[in-house]
């Protein structure tokens, strides 16, 4: 097991759902000063200091960075996504149940608003030593390992946040030599995204929060800079493109 990587400043983007809050809560266990961000701007943990952001508002985004600017994160967690969209509408099993306004909000909260939060953050992270970069992504956005077909939109809209990730690789690994840029599959954790999906799968298949954050965690800190650009599961596994 790779030892724990230290981190003083994490800022976690969308702290208050089942996977962002434990990572904050496991971070914060181990000391590193934590940032909690989600839409109401309250830390569910007094131990953090809360900021407001919105993925549909770039602005508010850009004000966090700004707020954060002089005492910057060498860690930024973006630990937002959406499978069955506010409405109710779920994932599409065909393509004859394609929308284009749903198709249009899977982006917005699975692709543009995480690649928002980075053209904001990235800047920050330091240039010198250790920095990281990471984006709740999913298995079934890899391309080569799709057998099934169906979830259109979440699939694409997630395959869509890997490229971007592997783009913003590239660009930091020009100015940012010791940056790790990654996707991270966190695997199937009770949580409200996962809930509608659980009734058929098999028992010790579906995570507490806690357990996932540790196992992410745990991966994070077994990243080097020649990682950067790609996409791990929660047992370090690379996952294909």
């Amino acid at each position: 097991m790779a030892a724990e990587k230290t981190v003083r400043r994490a800022a976690i983007f969308g702290a208050s759902g089942g996977i962002g809050n434990a990572l904050a809560a496991a971070l914060g266990d181990r000391g590193t000063e934590v940032w909690a961000g989600s839409r109401s701007g309250t830390a569910v943990d007094g131990r953090f200091r809360g900021f407001r952001f919105d993925l549909a508002d770039e602005r508010s985004i850009a004000a966090v960075a700004e707020h954060m600017a002089e005492n910057p994160p060498d860690m930024v967690l973006v630990a937002t996504g959406v499978l069955t969209l506010a409405d109710g509408t779920g994932p599409e099993r065909s393509f004859r149940k394609l929308r284009a306004e749903a198709m249009e909000e899977a982006f917005r909260i699975n692709t543009i608003g995480p690649a928002l939060i980075a053209k904001h953050m990235l800047p920050l992270l330091p240039r010198d030593g250790r920095a990281f970069f990471g984006a709740l992504s999913a298995r079934v956005a890899s391309i080569s390992d799709n057998g099934l077909g169906g979830w259109h939109s979440y699939r694409a809209s997630k395959a869509a946040l890997n490229m971007l990730i592997k783009n913003f690789a590239i660009e930091m690994k020009r100015t940012h030599k010791g940056a790790v840029v990654v996707g991270l599959h966190p695997g199937t954790v009770d949580t409200d995204l996962s809930t509608p999906f659980q009734s058929n799968l098999p028992d010790g298949q579906v995570v507490p929060p806690a357990q996932a954050a540790a196992n992410l965690l745990a991966v994070i800190d077994s990243l080097e800079p020649g990682d950067s650009g790609k996409l791990f599961d929660w047992q370090g596994a690379e996952i294909p493109a």
